[in-house]
């Protein structure tokens, strides 16, 4: 009850701010056909990455994983193939400290807390964007406030010109791995402020690719080096979504269903010389969501966002020499939030959302215990100019209570934990020491502070013989400073330049490990252990040209430099095995990325590098536990054809140019050069 107090008392603060807001004064957004333009009241206090339009199409990225991977400060975890897992870190603060936002709310993981970002095709992707500490708006739900990273994808928005009615795109992959990949986008004009649309997707593929598979002995001879075929990699799914989007007077609103399918091969790890694996997943995923924007005066503004998701998956190892594991997990979601902006000052604003969220997560395990999990977040920020100064300051109230189910029946009995609350600030600064050039602000500064905290999994507290019902919270706290340059030039083969840099350090206490549990290699228990420090520079520029011959060019790189130690066990210093002060598993100290792209009249080519330093697998850095750096050229070429009303193009796409074998994850290959055709229509 004292979770349902704090929620509806938020909802009541939310609108008090409302009711003494001044009257409803003239509309403020401007009508363009058909698209309603609201400008932001602040400018970024600190920017995103992002990825937006033909940037996006330009990358030879097959997924949202993919095209992440081109960010400063990220590192990808890809066990290979079309249909392998794979999840991002920032900054390497670990895979459940960021926040994944679909149209504005949270995708959620209340099993894991790991979301796989392979899932999400880029087909009706508009824009990715990566926030370090947290999105720089303060009018947003207090989920968004509850992440120390936040990646949003926000989905294609129905737009059409004077006198369209309709809209389909469709798109055909095919190439190596056997690969079949349709999908169909239709979008229709309902009325003058209501546009539907409607996207599919079904990917087929074997997942076989040729892998080298090499062992090096302490001396450095070669033990064996041999070329296979990856196995069991293959996967079959059907993505399909679908919304509407309107607009009010002062205001706008958006609903959409997502389901996804699928059955897939886990390849496994390639060890001990065994080549394939049996092991199968099947993932069923649904969620409905909406949200709700108007302005109710000059000063005041509500956004209300519902979701309901419901997940299942299935795991099957039918291999009874290690061990016969048939499981299936049932999630449930509910999540509701309330958001209120009053403008005290012109430049002043303040703001207050209220959020809650019940998880549920049923299991086929004996022995299960049927969690749930009652959760309210509460967020007060404000935001305020002074001068060339910007500010942000926040506050995120979070409470949680579990509570378990054991038995059935009669015998049913359940149990309620200790309520946990927690409180974290974060303080965003910026400041402009030079005068506007062209509109923009050539020069900024910048700094942040961040406290922020997630709660353990489901799993990490309650999965059968592993879990531990008495783990910490695990904390992040970060610092970051850094500058940011941009300037347009009206003449000149030079026509954007846009570079950044910022310096960081991290820290992640109570962080939470497995380790194991008796002699029995199954058998681990979870426990607060962990604590890593975390040092790194973040570079990226950004510039395009206008070039003779009607060409046009552009160029974006990143660059990360990152110390993550590992100072969880001062006692574990001994040589040459020891892992205290090492750096933490599969975090290079170096990494980057090129993307390039030609443009002139209907022809483009498109060219991306990345490059992943030396690391270690383990935070013992001993020669046995090295991993080699790896790097991968990417090219494609695109031609554009139209033909009264109907736009076509035709790409073909190099991947991975040069061949190189690269393990991303220890003993999991990942593919060598590989091959696409893509035909696009619209009509």
């Amino acid at each position: 009850m004292f979770l349902l107090r704090i929620f509806c008392g938020g909802l009541l603060l939310v609108c008090s701010a409302a009711a003494f807001a001044q009257s409803p004064t003239a509309d403020s957004s401007r009508h363009i056909e058909d698209v309603v333009v609201v400008a932001n009241r602040y400018r970024e206090v600190i920017p995103s990455q992002r990825l937006t339009g033909e940037k996006l199409e330009a990358l030879s990225s097959f997924s949202v994983a993919d095209a992440i991977r081109y960010f400063s400060g990220v590192q990808i975890k890809d066990y290979g193939g079309v249909g392998g897992l794979k999840t991002v870190d920032i900054r390497s603060m670990g895979t459940n400290h960021m926040g994944v936002f679909y149209d504005g709310i949270q995708l959620g993981n209340a099993q894991n807390g790991q979301i796989d970002l392979g899932k999400f095709s880029l087909d009706n992707i508009e824009e990715i964007s990566l926030y370090n500490g947290q999105k720089s708006e303060i009018f947003q739900p207090a989920k968004d406030f509850g992440s120390a990273g936040t990646v949003y994808l926000r989905t294609r928005r129905p737009r059409f010109a004077q006198g369209e009615k309709a809209k389909v795109r469709t798109l055909f992959r095919t190439g190596s791995f056997d690969l079949v990949n349709p999908s169909v986008l239709w979008e229709q004009k309902v009325s003058d402020k209501v546009s539907a649309s409607l996207n599919a997707e079904y990917i087929s593929s074997s997942g076989k690719y040729k892998f080298r598979y090499r062992k090096m002995l302490r001396d450095g001879s070669v033990a064996w080096d041999t070329t296979a075929v990856r196995q069991n990699g293959d996967i079959r799914s059907v993505r399909a979504e679908g919304g509407f989007n309107g607009y009010i007077r002062q205001g706008r609103w958006n609903a959409k269903a997502y389901f996804y399918d699928s059955e897939r091969g886990i390849p496994g790890a390639i060890v001990n010389n065994v080549w394939k694996r049996w092991q199968r997943q099947w993932d069923r995923n649904f969620f409905a969501q909406g949200s709700f924007q108007k302005q109710l005066s000059r000063r005041s503004e509500v956004l209300v966002n519902l979701k309901y998701a419901n997940d299942r998956m299935r795991y099957l190892n039918p291999d009874t020499t290690l061990m016969y594991i048939d499981n299936t997990f049932r999630q449930q979601e509910v999540y509701a939030s309330v958001a209120g902006r009053y403008a005290i000052l012109p430049r002043w604003d303040v703001s207050l959302s209220a959020d809650y969220q019940w998880n549920t997560l049923d299991a086929s395990l004996q022995g299960f215990v049927f969690p749930q999990r009652n959760t309210a977040l509460a967020a007060l920020a404000t935001a305020f100019e002074w001068g060339r100064v910007k500010a942000q300051v926040s506050l995120l109230a979070t409470f949680v209570a579990d509570r378990t189910t054991q038995g059935g029946g009669a015998a049913a009995s359940s149990v309620r934990f200790a309520d946990k609350q927690e409180y974290t600030p974060a303080v965003f600064v910026s400041y402009q020491p030079f005068a506007k050039v062209g509109g923009l602000a050539p020069l900024r500064l910048r700094a942040f502070y961040k406290r922020i905290f997630r709660m353990p999994t489901f799993n990490d507290l309650y999965y059968t013989d592993i879990g531990n019902v008495f783990l910490r919270p695990e904390y992040t706290t970060q610092y970051n400073v850094g500058a940011q340059y941009e300037r347009r030039y009206a003449s000149g083969a030079l026509e954007q330049l846009q570079l950044r840099a910022d310096a960081y350090y991290n820290e992640v206490t109570d962080k939470i490990v497995a380790i194991p549990k008796g002699n029995g290699q199954y058998r681990w228990m979870m426990m607060n252990l962990g604590y890593v420090k975390i040092r790194g520079v973040d570079v990226s520029g950004q510039a395009s040209w206008r070039l003779p011959l009607r060409l046009a060019f552009s160029a974006n790189l990143s660059y990360t430099f990152q110390k993550a130690q590992d100072f969880s066990n001062p006692h574990d210093n001994r040589p040459p095995a020891g892992t205290y002060g090492g750096q933490i598993a599969y975090i290079p100290w170096h990494n980057g990325s090129v993307v390039a792209n030609l443009r002139r009249s209907s022809w483009d080519v498109s060219y991306s590098f990345i490059y992943v330093g030396e690391r270690y697998h383990n935070s013992s850095n001993i020669r046995a536990n090295y991993e080699q750096p790896w790097y991968t050229h990417d090219l494609a070429l695109g031609k554009e054809v139209t033909f009264r009303k109907v736009k076509a193009k035709i790409s073909a796409e190099v991947n991975n140019l040069l061949n190189q074998y690269y393990d991303v994850v220890l003993n999991y290959p990942m593919p060598g050069r590989n091959y696409k055709v893509i035909l696009k229509v619209e009509i």
